[in-house]
């Protein structure tokens, strides 16, 4: 295909996948339970953290952690105390464990509570940076600013480390992209959709390679910059658009 005829494929396949339908075991209905921003997006925030695995099993961690929050999560980050993170014991998904979410919690408190929440602290650091992946990096600094369990460390990742970041690129398409079509939230102003980077997994990458939007072998933060950079060619105001399109290929039509 030529880049015109790639475009339109793509596009087309965007569109396609693009619908509620399509994500009625996606964990993006975690956050899609509520209707208050900040409810929004600390419930997407905490699923997209747990978003790797089986999916139903990821479903029902982030239900679980939601129902431990009596189904408000932001009331419980603004307002718990210490003794109230107890009810947490005994909560795993994979190796994200009880002292995790607590620390998760407690950071988020801090976020809330001192930094107007995290559009703000994200956006902030944007602005700061010029560069969202850079500025993934400083948020994760901040965010582990509050005598974090050396174990916890590890569920939030570093571009600055390799890491094509994944999860948080998925929570961040979440927040920032249009809600036109009933998927994606539009919740945030302060990021640009243009700033988005592809959420890079196995199957996402798998077909760009197929499609030669990518060289590189790893799923890293290198292989991430090859394919934003390709995918910002096909639509450099909504990039990211085409997540949707590389994953459906990917999973539902084992392209």
């Amino acid at each position: 295909m030529n880049k015109t005829e790639l475009k339109d494929f793509l596009d087309e396949k965007a569109a396609h996948y693009e619908q509620p339908v399509f994500l009625e075991q996606d964990p993006i209905q975690i956050p899609h339970r509520y209707t208050l921003k900040e409810d929004i997006e600390i419930s997407g925030f905490l699923t997209a953290v747990i978003a790797w695995g089986n999916r139903r099993s990821i479903l029902n961690s982030a239900g679980r952690m939601m129902e431990l929050m009596g189904n408000a999560p932001h009331d419980f980050v603004l307002n718990h105390k210490p003794k109230d993170l107890a009810i947490f014991d005994g909560f795993v998904h994979r190796t994200f464990q009880a002292e995790d979410l607590k620390y998760f919690l407690k950071a988020l408190q801090q976020i809330y509570t001192q930094q107007q929440g995290l559009e703000h602290s994200l956006g902030r650091l944007y602005k700061e940076h010029g560069e969202l992946q850079l500025a993934l990096h400083h948020f994760k600094k901040e965010f582990f600013a509050y005598d974090p369990p050396d174990r916890t460390l590890k569920h939030l990742p570093d571009p600055l480390s390799g890491s094509a970041a994944k999860r948080i690129n998925m929570y961040l398409r979440w927040m920032v992209r249009s809600d036109a079509r009933a998927v994606d939230f539009g919740l945030w102003t302060q990021i640009p959709a243009s700033a988005l980077s592809c959420p890079l997994d196995v199957h996402s990458g798998r077909v760009a390679r197929k499609l030669k939007l990518l060289k590189r072998k790893q799923n890293d933060a290198k292989a991430l910059q090859e394919l934003d950079k390709a995918l910002r060619k096909l639509d450099p105001t909504d990039p990211v658009k085409y997540d949707f399109a590389l994953f459906g290929l990917g999973v539902d039509e084992k392209f």
